[in-house]
């Protein structure tokens, strides 16, 4: 009987010492929970914080990725509004600080106080994103930055299908680290039908994610914002034998569609294929890093100081 308590007593000792070592060491117990929205398909839940393998995130009440901002900028403030998906929002492999949204908001901030509000979301694509805009607003930033990459161009329609479902996109935290731990690597992903075949979405996806951009375009225009558009490439894309022929059609698409539109666009598959390590930039076969978030901030930065970006504000 003494063997069973002490038995017992190890046990409970080892469980407790595992939830604490779970939470305060890789976050586990406290993950972002999402809320599902008929137009957008699904946003970050607003007012979160939360550190996950020590990277500290903190979505705001707009769903950003950001500190929580006021919709008017003071007027001797420079607000720029960057959209994007996961590669803009940094996931939990980004502090904070490192996003890339961060990173742009120190490197502008040197001679005129600078904000750069962070509206992004795992798997998001253009239509997410002008949604995301349709709801909110500009935020009267002077400059809207639409951050996209290769895959983006061939998104599917926004869809609240994931949230609650998949594990990625929970509604509400688990009781314990310990359950969010088996959640995420000891059970199957259940797969989701409905999901599945709307992926299979047909038509010429391309076309109408190049009109949602167009119509972001618009929308800025129509607040008296500046617009950027900017691509990253896919690791895999980057050397030989480079893009595959869908994706070159799809790229030259885009090129023409910019020109054709006025869109100040940068490409970064040339500038990562014209760096020594290309490799060095990602995090894994699409996200960046922190080296390669200060390289697209390094060129976005650049960019900006063609725009003609003054302090005034106008009502939206």
């Amino acid at each position: 009987m003494k063997l069973l308590l002490v038995i017992l007593a190890v046990v409970l000792v080892a469980l407790v010492l595992g939830e604490i070592g779970l939470r305060s060491l890789f976050g586990f117990g406290n993950p972002l929970t999402y809320i599902a929205d008929d137009e957008i398909g699904y946003l970050l839940a607003p007012n979160q914080r939360t550190r996950r393998f020590g990277n500290r995130i903190e979505i705001n009440e707009y769903s950003m990725r950001s500190a929580s901002v006021s919709q008017t900028p003071a007027p001797s403030t420079r607000r720029l509004l960057l959209l994007g998906d996961s590669i803009a929002n940094g996931g939990w492999w980004t502090d904070q600080a490192n996003t890339i949204s961060s990173l742009l908001t120190a490197s502008l901030s040197h001679h005129q106080t600078t904000e750069v509000l962070n509206a992004s979301a795992n798997s998001w694509g253009p239509r997410n994103e002008l949604a995301y805009l349709h709801k909110f607003g500009t935020f009267q930033a002077q400059v809207v930055i639409l951050l996209i990459n290769t895959d983006d161009l061939f998104a599917t329609t926004p869809t609240s299908l994931p949230v609650g479902r998949d594990r990625n996109y929970p509604t509400q935290k688990p009781a314990l680290g310990l359950i969010e731990v088996w959640q995420r690597y000891g059970k199957k992903q259940q797969p989701i039908p409905e999901l599945a075949e709307l992926q299979k979405e047909a038509g010429d996806r391309v076309g109408v994610n190049l009109e949602a951009i167009a119509q972001i375009q618009t929308l800025t225009r129509q607040h008296h914002s500046q617009f950027l558009l900017v691509m990253t490439p896919l690791l895999r894309e980057i050397g030989e034998p480079g893009p595959r022929d869908y994706e070159i059609t799809a790229r030259q698409r885009l090129k023409d569609f910019t020109q054709a539109q006025k869109i100040t666009y940068i490409d970064f598959l040339p500038i990562f294929n014209a760096t020594t390590n290309p490799q060095a930039l990602y995090q894994d076969h699409i996200h960046l890093n922190l080296q390669g978030n200060q390289l697209v901030t390094q060129e976005i930065a650049r960019s900006l100081d063609r725009f003609s970006i003054n302090n005034q504000h106008t009502a939206l």
